[in-house]
């Protein structure tokens, strides 16, 4: 697989190489980026990649230099280096099967399954699991709360065992769960490719509710409510929540928070949803017609800064009779 992913990039990298010319499978002559080959003719071509086992490297026969591709590719376009790295990280990670929760949940005491992982902090900074988190423009001060899992089926099965029958391991990015006191109840799994599920939850307390952000939450203080915990990321004091724990346990009045639904007019599932905390009287954001983003990572994708996407949160936030009728007509706002 490494080979296959090796060509694809040397493809998409040719058209920066003067003179460019594929000899056999494994070996392609160029003109050297490096040293910018001969000076006297620019006929000659005197740099090449070849294979040595399962490996590509290049090599100069004017200046010299030499070096395995990674490097070479980083010298040439770094931003096509990033995705090189990613792409040879996770390389043809298969579907992950959903877990069969057929087992009593492990007991944990004063140990969490996230102990012996690295976190995003920690990592260096072309590290392929970091440079996901800074392509998505997670805040910083949130890497030492995020965690990579090289192993993510293992992971799975040390802390409730016999999850997954086969183990088919590929890596994935560790949201951990804490509760108010700071313990670890639950861990998201986020994949980096297109592994499915795209996120996998795995609760170590049965009875607590799938309630992402307890530990930085002010109480006493307006919470908002987004779907998947990255999002709430870019919004002060933020959980996350969804499907049966949609509703907090928490005896916090109903005006006191506001739920951020996903930007998608045409899901039925967000929409009943939406019907459901407007029922409960909560507040609910409908996003503007015009705003044509998913969700709220996307907006901050999109250029928006968070103070930005704050003043279009609080100019869009109904209750109570306005919000049904504001829903009924965003409903529709897009062919269905």
């Amino acid at each position: 697989m490494s080979s296959y992913i090796d060509l694809k990039f040397i493809n998409d990298l040719s058209g920066r190489l003067s003179q460019f010319k594929k000899k056999t499978d494994y070996l392609f002559n160029f003109r050297c980026p490096h040293c910018g080959d001969s000076q006297k003719s620019k006929t000659k071509a005197r740099a090449y990649l070849y294979r040595v086992k399962n490996d590509m490297f290049f090599k100069c026969h004017n200046c010299g230099q030499g070096q395995n591709l990674a490097n070479f590719i980083k010298f040439v376009d770094p931003k096509l280096y990033e995705s090189y790295l990613l792409e040879r990280y996770k390389k043809s990670a298969p579907a992950t099967p959903k877990p069969e929760f057929d087992f009593k949940p492990t007991k944990f005491k004063d140990q969490t399954p996230i102990d012996d992982l690295k976190s995003i902090k920690d990592l260096p900074e072309d590290h392929p699991a970091r440079l996901y988190c800074d392509n998505r423009k997670i805040p910083e001060k949130c890497f030492d709360k995020l965690f990579l899992s090289d192993k993510f089926m293992t992971l799975v099965n040390e802390v409730k065992p016999n999850t997954y029958k086969v183990i088919k391991d590929h890596p994935r990015l560790i949201i951990p769960f804490y509760d108010t006191t700071g313990k670890v109840f639950a861990f998201q799994g986020r994949a980096f490719g297109k592994e499915q599920p795209k996120y996998l939850t795995i609760k170590l307390d049965e009875n607590k509710q799938k309630v992402y952000g307890l530990d930085k939450v002010n109480f006493q203080q307006p919470i908002y409510i987004t779907e998947g915990p990255i999002d709430s990321l870019f919004i002060d004091n933020c959980l996350a929540a969804g499907g049966a724990d949609l509703f907090l346990k928490n005896k916090i009045p109903n005006e006191n928070i506001t739920y951020i639904f996903d930007n998608e007019p045409r899901n039925k599932e967000i929409v009943k949803r939406m019907y459901k905390v407007i029922e409960q009287n909560f507040n609910v954001v409908i996003w503007p017609e015009d705003l044509q983003l998913k969700d709220v990572n996307d907006m901050i994708l999109s250029g928006l800064t968070k103070l930005q996407l704050q003043d279009i949160i609080s100019n869009n936030t109904y209750s109570k009779l306005s919000a049904l009728t504001k829903l009924n007509y965003w409903k529709k706002t897009k062919e269905v």
